[in-house]
């Protein structure tokens, strides 16, 4: 009896799973299959969820009536170097706090963890100020910047490091290493997986900025993806496979990224969730 009440209760969560998962893919599809069908295809009632013939000239129309690939550069631009900072800076100081032993440690990182409970509109404008005065506004490096420093990356990855032993790094000391040494040759390759994780959680937000590059930027040559949609949806506001289209190229190395990095993505953060 235990096990058959076992087997039911399964196969209800697996059901309500299966139901919740086709709930959240249901928009992706329709996306995806709305960019290659016709104005009228996309408004026929009753609905028709499959394209007689593929209209692949959407995309085409995307790519020239404005520069789709120049925001596409800009924004892989952001994201890569954006990624590449915040996990050096963020993995260099979750070190410090982990494994280095210096007096006000403990107190400084609860100091630094408490700038999360900051909302972005309170410094909104005091970044803006201070962007404009150093001469970085509308520039590319303006939203590069504002993310190489992460409380919640440093915190990510301090919780991992905690869970290093000590004896390592002690041994690692004893044998005439360097710090930089250790952190290269011993913490990094044994935290791949909680790296990884915040390397697709960098990449995503940087890729899906929208609010950043809004405020900062206004030259069109250097609009990002998100930034150069809503201004190809002001001029072509009612073609909407042709939004369509755009929205799906946009997200093609959001899919790619998070499809190789999944299994790291679900070990680092069950990782930094437990162990630390």
């Amino acid at each position: 009896m235990v096990k058959r009440n076992r087997v039911q209760f399964t196969a209800i969560v697996m059901f309500l799973l299966i139901f919740v998962a086709l709930i959240m893919v249901f928009p992706f599809a329709w996306m995806v299959l709305g960019s290659v069908k016709s104005k009228s295809e996309l408004f026929a009632m009753p609905i028709k969820w499959f394209p007689e013939v593929p209209v692949w000239k959407n995309y085409v129309q995307v790519v020239t009536k404005v520069p789709f690939f120049q925001f596409y550069w800009n924004t892989a631009k952001v994201a890569v170097i954006s990624t590449a900072g915040q996990v050096l800076t963020c993995a260099l100081s979750a070190y410090a706090f982990s494994k280095l032993r210096f007096k006000g440690r403990d107190t400084l990182f609860i100091l630094y963890l408490a700038t999360m409970m900051i909302p972005g509109q309170v410094t909104m404008i005091p970044q803006y100020e201070l962007l404009n005065k150093i001469g970085l506004m509308n520039t590319l490096w303006t939203l590069i910047l504002l993310r190489w420093f992460s409380p919640f990356g440093v915190f990510l990855l301090r919780q991992f490091f905690v869970s290093i032993p000590d004896s390592l790094v002690e041994a690692a000391r004893i044998d005439g290493a360097s710090e930089v040494r250790i952190f290269a040759r011993i913490i990094l390759p044994l935290s791949k997986s909680v790296v990884a994780t915040l390397v697709t959680l960098t990449f995503l937000n940087s890729w899906n900025e929208f609010m950043g590059p809004l405020i900062y930027l206004n030259d069109q040559k250097k609009y990002t993806l998100q930034i150069g949609i809503r201004y190809f949806q002001q001029m072509w506001g009612t073609e909407y496979t042709l939004i369509m289209a755009a929205t799906t190229m946009s997200l093609i190395p959001i899919v790619v990224i998070y499809i190789f990095a999944q299994k790291y993505f679900i070990e680092g953060i069950a990782a930094a969730g437990v162990k630390g």
